[in-house]
């Protein structure tokens, strides 16, 4: 068995040219997207839905806040008695 040589048959050739982007014509035209009113509505609607879902029902440090107003003798004044009061009678519609 003898080889009598190897030819520049390969389909793979440094002599090609494979840059085809000059054959196109000389068009440039960039990729766009654009969204109807109705799908940026809902996407908002999406974040909104996990920003709540992710967020705790009880916020833990301002219920320990008011603890320790409540817990402070100086804290509960006829002041602060009367504006509760008054919060109270507003939110009942008095």
């Amino acid at each position: 068995m003898t080889i009598n040589g190897i030819s520049n048959t390969d389909s793979i050739s440094p002599n090609k040219n494979v840059n085809n982007a000059s054959k196109t014509g000389g068009f440039s035209c960039a990729d766009s997207i654009s969204l109807s009113a109705d799908a940026m509505e809902k996407a908002e609607l999406y974040h909104v839905a996990e920003t709540v879902a992710a967020t705790p029902d009880v916020r833990a440090d301002r219920v320990a806040e008011l603890k320790a107003k409540i817990n402070d003798p100086s804290y509960i004044n006829d002041t602060i008695l009367n504006a509760t009061a008054d919060k109270l009678m507003e939110a009942f519609g008095w």
